[in-house]
């Protein structure tokens, strides 16, 4: 697969999973979000998203095989460096800012979707040259 194929597939997977990891942060926070403090939400709809964007990138994007639990520890890796990010700027700009919740993940979010593109080509799924 090319370079701009690659490209287009990750931005679609991405997109497919920035929806759905904000829809289910978002469905979480407006059903439970009385009762369940707002940075617990992020944490359960990170782990989920995390998972289904592995799952996503893995088979769809790389296409890559071997190395599951290997890939699947760099990978998550790559998201915990955006979770925490995204740990320091949420109460940052709800609490702080007294920004909407939503509005501010929703930024936040958009803000990573750059640099983890390299950080998987490059580490969570890089393999050797010809392998």
């Amino acid at each position: 697969m090319n370079a701009t194929e690659r490209g287009i597939r990750y931005l679609l997977v991405g997109l497919f999973n920035t929806v759905f990891g904000y829809a289910f942060f978002a469905l979480l926070e407006i059903t439970s979000g009385h009762v369940i403090p707002y940075m617990v939400v992020l944490l359960i709809a990170q782990v989920v998203s995390t998972f289904v964007a592995y799952v996503l990138y893995r088979y769809l994007v790389f296409k890559v095989r071997s190395r599951f639990w290997r890939d699947l520890v760099r990978f998550s890796l790559v998201y915990a460096g955006a979770f925490a990010v995204n740990l320091v700027l949420l109460p940052v700009m709800v609490s702080g800012f007294g920004w909407n919740v939503l509005v501010s993940q929703a930024l936040i979010v958009g803000g990573t979707v750059i640099a983890s593109f390299f950080a998987h080509r490059n580490f969570s799924f890089r393999r050797p040259a010809g392998g």
